[in-house]
């Protein structure tokens, strides 16, 4: 033996395990001494809990795939079983196709052998003899054979019933397998198509068919039959036959339960078009491991959940522990932190507790105060009755829930203005203990309220000041809220007027009438702020003051929360008055100037009515010389005095167009016809065209719409243009062939809105560009003898009509070719008819909607 080595005295002995083990858990905390207590029974419990889980789980893995190894072997010895039937058969009928390829057998020896095969061999339904043209040259079906598989000879097979291996059997000349034919899939027949050949030629088939079913029933071995559910399938997965239903299919799809073993294969020699399936039958499990298993789990999932409970109380008692110190800490620091002064009394008024911002406030500390009775050190000497009534109060709870105002006197002599709340103070049991007093320094917010309160009447000053009249009232009452000095002269304190002036200037929602289904008229309207909202300006005529007023609305929230009305009416009478001088002054100034226009036409008017004049004169003479003469027959007479009427008519016609264009009348919007406000303005300007030798062509689209127009003073503008147009082309010296004026009138868009649009074009020598912009003011005219107010009333009168007027040089290359004034009206018009009335205004004055 050797000696083993003596250990050194200077080294320090190894440490048994025990020990170790031992100093280690002496060194940790208590806490984590706990938390290793509680969690080693745990993990032991779940460690071993987990290894009978693995055990059971890996011997249930093998036990399937034993089992499923099992399913796969049978699967295939079943397919090999089948394919040698198959290919039995198929033997059989390729020797039944050299005799007929050998021409040793006749058709009936063809039928005896088939109908011979056919019983020997179940699954056989039909074998046919198919010439190449697909003609059935002999046939034979089994008894049992559905009606669509006897084929009698002479008949011809169609190209869908083969499902293409008649014309694969021919391309290739091998026998060939069709997929699984027929409608039902549990009534499938599998085709099988055998080549003839004739001196090389394709000369037809010997078409075997069987039943799917039968195959099944008579190709699967029966122990394979008796051990799984066994199926034949086609390509798309349906069941051709046998069945895929295990015992006890429904609780298989339980998501514990195990699913059934399969394994599929395709059916050589046919291929993937007829596949078989087999399932195996899944045993019950072994009750008395299972039950072990159940019992183990179960006792430690109990052993769990009671460490697990242990270990949650134990938490929770701490947690609580440190919830309580952290609450009383929070409490403690916002009671330190708070600006509010906190103070504390018995029932018999001693101070048992202050927080440090009382202290703060008072400059008292929390040992000073503590215990003190009353009076106080901060309160005042002045105020000591005072302050004494008041703890009395308190004491007996006489206090008000809104706190009461006190002045509170510093540790330095200085003097504060606080305010104090009194509240009861309830222990834990519901017993009144004492009295909570919270107390606020108020001093900033009272100096803020005065200056407020002087910010307000500054306020007042300036609104009592104005002279408009400012009132407020709420919706749907007449009470009001507010009224300046200006409103109270005019209306007095009742809220009549604020009414009136909202009903006149339409902005006052109207209740619907009484009734179980009505709609408040208030719906919807807001309730919160409303400094976004926009004030409506109505000008009404008030009668009991016999003044005009601009009234301006805007909805308010007032300061005690309700939605009002606010009403601005200001006096603008002087304005209304210098307004219709105006209107006045611009209607003589349209009157001048058609009296101009028509002095202006004068000798050309006289020459237009001297024509008819003259042939009157001479019908007139004619018909006395002949009647003197007694050369005159009646119908001739007749004749001539028609003539005669015609001539003067045509003359009162001109005549009475020029009074109705040159009379003095009122603006008058009425819905106009266009082409005859046309036909009236080139009736009148064309005589003045034709004495300048200027040729006019008008151009007026069919179908305008009427317009809402005073129609002499759109006249009066056409008439201008084309007067216009006649003189700059006379004044740009034009030959005879370029002297004409264009006018068109048509529909047009302008401005997102359908209009009808008048264009003058003439030929004359255009506007300079530095007078374009000034042509439409007053008394400005690039004409040496003109006035300058036509083209400034033509402006006018179409902006009066809401549209728009413009000139444009016409340029051919860089030279001006002509002018072109246009103007556009809308066909909407926001202008109303002569005497129309569509608001309460309208009916209380008259005169509102022409001052409009």
């Amino acid at each position: 033996m050797i000696p083993l080595p003596s250990p050194r005295p200077d080294q320090p002995a190894p440490l048994a395990p025990t020990n170790w083990w031992k100093r280690w858990w002496r060194k940790l905390p208590p806490s984590r001494q706990d938390r290793f207590a509680t969690l080693a029974p745990l993990l032991s419990v779940l460690l071993f809990l987990s290894a009978i889980v693995v055990a059971i789980t890996y011997l249930r893995f093998e036990e399937i795939e034993r089992e499923q190894e099992a399913v796969t072997r049978d699967v295939e010895y079943a397919q090999q079983r089948l394919r040698l039937r198959l290919l039995e058969r198929q033997e059989q009928l390729m020797r039944l196709a050299r005799d007929v390829d050998n021409k040793e057998i006749s058709n009936e020896e063809f039928e005896f052998q088939v109908e011979s095969l056919i019983s020997q061999f179940p699954e056989l339904l039909a074998i046919s003899w198919v010439d190449a043209r697909r003609t059935v040259v002999a046939s034979y079906a089994s008894p049992s054979a559905p009606p669509h598989l006897v084929r009698l000879p002479g008949s011809t097979l169609a190209p869908n019933e083969t499902d293409g291996s008649f014309d694969l059997a021919r391309d290739l000349r091998q026998p060939i397998y069709s997929r699984p034919l027929g409608e039902e899939p549990r009534n499938a027949t599998l085709m099988l198509q055998v080549p003839l050949s004739e001196q090389g030629r394709f000369a037809g088939t010997v078409m075997g068919e069987y039943s799917v079913d039968g195959l099944m029933r008579f190709g699967i071995p029966p122990e394979v039959m008796a051990r799984y559910a066994v199926a034949l399938l086609d390509d798309r997965g349906q069941v051709l036959a046998g069945s895929l239903q295990a015992p006890n299919d429904v609780l298989r799809q339980l998501p514990w339960s195990d699913q059934p073993l399969e394994h599929e294969v395709a059916v050589s020699p046919v291929g993937n078009g007829l596949i078989l399936k087999a399932q195996g039958y899944r045993t019950s499990k072994d009750i008395v491991g299972s039950g072990f298993f159940w019992v183990i789990g179960a006792l430690s999932a109990l052993t769990v959940w009671m460490l697990l409970g242990t270990w949650r109380h134990t938490r929770r008692r701490v947690q609580a522990q440190q919830a309580l110190v952290a609450e009383t800490n929070f409490r403690r620091a916002m009671e330190n932190s708070m600006l509010t002064g906190m103070r504390a009394l018995d029932m018999q008024g001693r101070i048992t507790y202050v927080n440090p911002a009382f202290c703060s406030m008072t400059g008292w500390s929390e040992g000073e105060l503590v215990g003190r009775t009353a009076p106080f050190p901060y309160w005042p000497e002045d105020d000591h009755d005072q302050l004494n009534a008041r703890l009395e109060d308190e004491l007996h709870g006489r206090t008000t829930s809104g706190g009461f105002e006190v002045r509170v006197q510093r540790r330095d002599g200085s003097i504060f203005d606080a305010r104090m709340y009194v509240s009861p103070l309830i222990d834990p049991k519901g017993h009144q203990t004492g009295w909570m007093t919270s107390m606020t320094d108020i001093t900033e917010p009272k100096r803020i309220r005065e200056e407020l309160s002087a910010s307000y009447e500054r306020f007042t000053t300036v609104l009592e000041s104005l002279d408009s009249a400012v009132s407020v009232a709420p919706l749907g009452s007449d009470e009001m809220l507010f009224a300046n000095k200006m409103y109270r002269l005019w209306f007095g304190l009742r809220g009549q007027g604020h009414r009136h002036l909202v009903d006149l200037a339409g902005t006052q929602p109207t209740p619907s009438p009484d009734n179980g289904d009505a709609v408040d008229a208030f719906a919807g309207m807001p309730t919160d702020t409303l400094t976004e909202a926009g004030a409506e300006n109505a000008e009404v005529f008030v009668k009991e003051l016999d003044r005009w007023l601009e009234v301006r609305t805007r909805y308010l929230t007032w300061v005690d929360g309700r939605l009002a009305q606010m009403v601005i009416a200001s006096d603008i009478t002087p304005r209304r008055n210098a307004e219709e001088q105006a209107a006045r002054q611009a209607e003589r100034a349209q009157t001048a100037s058609r009296l101009i226009t028509m002095g202006e036409m004068a000798s050309s008017v006289a020459h237009e009515l001297n024509q008819p004049l003259t042939a009157i004169s001479n019908y007139c003479n004619g018909m006395i010389s002949r009647v003197q003469e007694d050369r005159i027959t009646q119908d001739e007479l007749l004749g001539a005095l028609e003539k005669t009427a015609r001539q003067a008519q045509r003359a009162g016609q001109i005549i009475q167009r020029i009074r109705a264009f040159v009379k003095r009348s009122e603006p008058n919007p009425t819905p106009s016809d266009v082409s005859l406000m046309v036909s009236n303005a080139i009736e009148l300007a064309d005589i003045e065209l034709r004495r300048q030798q200027v040729r006019l062509t008008p151009y007026v689209a069919a179908r305008l719409p009427s317009l809402l127009v005073d129609p002499i003073l759109i006249e009066q503008v056409l008439i201008n243009l084309l007067k216009n147009a006649g003189e700059a082309i006379a004044q740009a010296g034009r030959p005879s062939g370029e002297r004409h004026v264009e006018l068109r009138v048509g529909p047009k868009r302008h401005d997102n809105q359908d209009v009808v649009e008048f264009a003058v074009r003439d030929s004359g020598s255009g506007v300079p560009d530095e007078m374009i912009e000034r042509i439409y003011e007053a008394f400005y005219s690039t004409k040496s003898e003109g006035m300058g107010i036509g083209l400034k009333l033509c402006r006018s009168i179409v902006e009066s009509h809401h549209g728009r007027i413009q000139v444009q040089n016409i340029y051919n290359g860089a030279e001006v070719v002509g002018c072109c004034f246009s103007f556009w009206i809308p066909v909407v018009s926001r202008l109303r008819p002569e005497g129309s009335i569509d608001s309460p205004s309208a009916q209380s004055s008259t005169d509102i909607e022409r001052a409009r």
